[in-house]
């Protein structure tokens, strides 16, 4: 058998309106009939026992090499995690030569499975052994690599349900739905709409709350500085506990929150200047953490986040547990999975010792131990969909937010005790409004929250 032409088919084609592998196969006199070569299919699945089945037209089916090729790396890449079902073999004018086509979602991972199927079949050949387990493992790895993240896998999954046509762009989030003039494109939670100004002015945390509360939104007293000093006496004006973040910070990273005293507040202080040299400082605003998603001109989704924990089982240190709670298979590194590993870093090991633990101490059965100040989902917080319970008061806030900044789709963040209260009666507020946010991907992704992405998206 051999390959003599591979092309990868990026867009709607001959064969389907899925992105696809096409390779020329040639199949000597013995390769045209797997029947020939004693023993073929019994061997192949021995080595690939998750080998589906390769005959469509029945037990009287003739099937070459180049058809078991074709089932090979369409398994291997199913196996693997990727969600393919396409695949076709057929026989050119020329004896022996056939088109081989496998759907593939990420061209990388399509081409190593269809190398790794050609050597599977090469094995079975030369009666050797093939190492299935690291031939998956390494798929399974480079698919987790370069796959599209929670947020715009989210927008396309909803494309594909209405047979709205995609094509990934970059290796990146960048992607295009539909083709020609009638196209759009998006970058994870952006559109092509989203305003590069509005985006500026989000990131910039102060400017942000001066158009807010200029518009008569709820947000918490506080200024800028630069210096431990200028920290601490801006505290001091403020009084009662607050809350140190960079001005252009972004995913929870320097935010200290809910500090007091001179010591803590210097100390601080040192954390955010990591992130930049300007420091905000203002009011700490007791409650739970929301994330609203905001798409368009209404609500979409509403998530109570919660800090990085453990629960106790009476056995496991904090460590041991931090440790047994990362092996979630739904925490990841960055925001390629739903969750993110809690981050067992200096800054959560300064929280339990300012709660007089350690990472050796045991806590008890169903005891909760906080490893972080701030809720974010970066650090390895926790979401929980309290959409259905949102204020009305309280969405419209969030959407003026987001028509303020100049956002057509916003991560709105606000603190206070209740989320079916208005925020002006328990001294809640919008504390940030987030560009491309990630929060509607925490809470499993809702249907209506994914139809909303993408109405608004077709709409622009």
């Amino acid at each position: 058998m051999e390959i003599t032409r591979i092309r990868m088919l990026r867009g709607p084609n001959l064969w389907s309106r899925h992105t696809a592998l096409e390779a020329i196969v040639s199949c000597d006199e013995t390769e045209r009939s797997i029947n020939s070569i004693p023993q073929f299919e019994i061997k192949i699945r021995e080595r690939f026992p998750q080998l589906g089945s390769m005959r469509r037209g029945g037990h009287n089916e003739i099937l070459s090499l180049a058809h078991a090729l074709e089932h090979a790396a369409l398994g291997l890449q199913s196996q693997a995690g990727c969600p393919v079902t396409f695949s076709r073999t057929v026989q050119t004018v020329d004896v022996g030569v056939y088109q081989v086509v496998m759907e593939y979602t990420e061209e990388v991972v399509g081409r190593m499975a269809f190398d790794f199927a050609f050597w599977l079949i090469q094995a079975t050949l030369n009666d050797v052994p093939f190492d299935l387990a690291a031939a998956l493992s390494e798929l399974e790895a480079l698919y987790e690599d370069v796959r599209l993240g929670p947020s715009t896998g989210s927008i396309v999954d909803a494309a594909v349900q209405r047979n709205i046509p995609y094509r990934r762009m970059t290796e990146g989030s960048m992607v295009q739905f539909g083709w020609g003039s009638k196209q759009k494109r998006i970058q994870a939670a952006e559109t092509s709409d989203t305003s590069a100004i509005a985006e500026a002015i989000a990131q910039d945390k102060e400017l942000t709350k001066n158009l807010l509360a200029a518009a008569g939104v709820s947000v918490p007293i506080g200024e800028v500085v630069t210096t431990a000093d200028d920290a601490w006496r801006a505290a001091q004006k403020i009084g009662g506990p607050i809350v140190l973040k960079p001005k252009d910070g972004n995913q929870g990273k320097g935010v200290v929150a809910n500090i007091q005293t001179e010591g803590e507040v210097r100390a601080g202080f040192v954390v955010t200047q990591a992130f930049g040299q300007e420091t905000i400082v203002e009011r700490y605003l007791p409650g739970a953490d929301y994330r609203l998603l905001v798409v368009g001109n209404r609500l979409s989704a509403a998530a109570r986040r919660e800090p990085a924990q453990v629960v106790g089982n009476g056995k496991h240190t904090v460590s041991e547990l931090v440790e047994l709670e990362n092996k979630n298979p739904l925490r990841g590194d960055g925001h390629a999975t739903a969750l993110t590993k809690i981050r067992f870093d200096d800054i959560a090991l300064a929280h339990l010792a300012s709660n007089g633990l350690s990472p050796q101490h045991v806590p008890k059965t169903g005891e909760r131990v906080l490893l972080h100040n701030n809720t974010n989902l970066s650090t390895g917080g926790t979401a929980t969909d309290v959409t259905d319970d949102v204020h009305p008061d309280v969405a419209a806030s969030a959407i003026a937010a987001a028509q303020m900044i100049g956002l057509d789709i916003a991560g709105v963040d606000i603190l206070c005790e209740a989320i079916y209260k208005p925020l002006e009666t328990q001294g809640g507020g919008i504390v940030e409004v987030n560009a491309a946010p990630q929060a509607f991907a925490c809470i499993s992704s809702p249907p209506m929250v994914r139809a909303a992405l993408l109405a608004k998206i077709s709409s622009t």
